[in-house]
């Protein structure tokens, strides 16, 4: 993943866009130490999961999935109907990790717009878009309880 790696993570100045819009959210541990954290866009009218990252120390203990069900039942008040992402086809900890949680691969005509042109913007970021696919997962309804 050398790719992944030489890419920087988000700044700061970005971290606060989404804390300051109610679209980022931390898990800590007992000591309140950073633990993971999920950022989110609304992008064709889903919740779109723009980062979720977790410290190697704290993963297979299900803190990414716990952050995914706080971002669904977020967009569940938002009235949002789904959580999308874009992710590694053939990296253990990616494709195979959210079909474990839910989501499903989209084919490209299920794609929308907003979906779509993020997908497409990928390359001039140094991502491989034959590496990549697109994933959905719906919410419950309110009225699904």
């Amino acid at each position: 993943m050398h790719d992944i790696a030489a890419h920087a993570p988000p700044s700061v100045d970005e971290l606060l866009a989404y804390q300051r819009a109610g679209r980022a959210w931390v898990a800590v541990d007992a000591e309140d130490r950073p633990l993971a954290y999920a950022v989110v866009d609304v992008v064709d009218g889903c919740a779109h999961v723009e980062q979720l990252a977790v410290h190697p120390d704290a993963g297979r203990r299900g803190v990414g999935a716990r952050l995914l069900d706080t971002v669904g039942a977020w967009a569940v008040t938002e009235r949002l109907n789904a959580l999308t992402l874009i992710t590694f086809r053939e990296v253990a900890w990616n494709q195979a990790y959210y079909e474990r949680l839910g989501f499903r691969a989209l084919s490209d005509d299920a794609l929308g717009p907003g979906l779509r042109a993020r997908r497409d913007a990928e390359p001039a970021k140094g991502l491989d878009s034959a590496r990549r696919v697109c994933m959905r997962r719906a919410v419950a309804s309110p009225t699904q309880g």
